[in-house]
């Protein structure tokens, strides 16, 4: 790999965690010059790293008007939940499979970390947990291609999911659903681990058309 690639990937990958931590916030712009500042880089460098993060679906590019952190309506959250549930309830099946016995006392860590963020009302941290958790099944299960499908279709809905975090409730349903599928991986049961999955992420659905019915009564 080149130095020029090299550095360029990095500038992509500060960027885009930026993007994701919410330093950008879904249609700010992305002005160049200031960009290059923050990096340290120049505008070459800025430019690739835009049109990187733009087939990447989480900036948008337009001709005389430059760059804004892409927006990402309920509806396509929802088209992205329903891609998810069929790619992960596949991850789900093959965890159960090939998880060791590491694998599943990593699981079963995880979800005690969920549950301890649960009780202390930490709803940042729980987000936080909820995405290392949907990251960890993929490396289980060895599904490589599935793996980079899921982390894109996860970063372009990743505004939502942490809006969908704060919702009354919301964590406390979404550990007894993680907890299923961890049980399921665990216990070696492929079906159950993939219904467990599929039934999740219905659940996020639901959640984003309750959000935005609520949305839109209250605007």
């Amino acid at each position: 790999m080149t130095a020029k690639r090299a550095a360029r990937q990095t500038v992509a990958e500060r960027l885009r965690a930026d993007i994701l931590q919410g330093v950008f916030p879904p249609g700010e712009r992305l002005i160049e010059l200031q960009l290059s500042e923050r990096y340290a880089v120049g505008r070459a460098a800025i430019r690739a790293a835009l049109v990187e993060l733009d087939t990447q679906g989480l900036v948008r590019r337009e001709t005389n008007r430059g760059a804004t952190v892409r927006r990402i309506s309920v509806a396509d959250a929802v088209e992205i939940a329903e891609a998810r549930a069929a790619l992960e309830g596949l991850v789900a099946r093959r965890a159960a499979e090939r998880a060791t016995a590491a694998d599943r006392k990593e699981l079963g860590a995880l979800v005690g970390e969920m549950q301890a963020a649960v009780e202390h009302d930490d709803k940042p941290g729980y987000s936080k947990l909820n995405r290392t958790l949907h990251a960890t099944l993929p490396r289980i299960a060895h599904h490589r291609v599935a793996d980079d499908l899921i982390a894109n279709l996860r970063d372009r809905g990743v505004h939502h999911q942490f809006q969908l975090s704060l919702m009354p409730g919301r964590a406390s349903q979404s550990l007894a659903e993680h907890r299923a599928i961890v049980d399921a991986v665990v216990e070696g049961d492929p079906d159950v681990a993939e219904s467990a999955m599929r039934a999740h992420l219905d659940s996020v659905i639901d959640a984003l058309r309750q959000w935005e019915h609520l949305d839109r009564r209250y605007a």
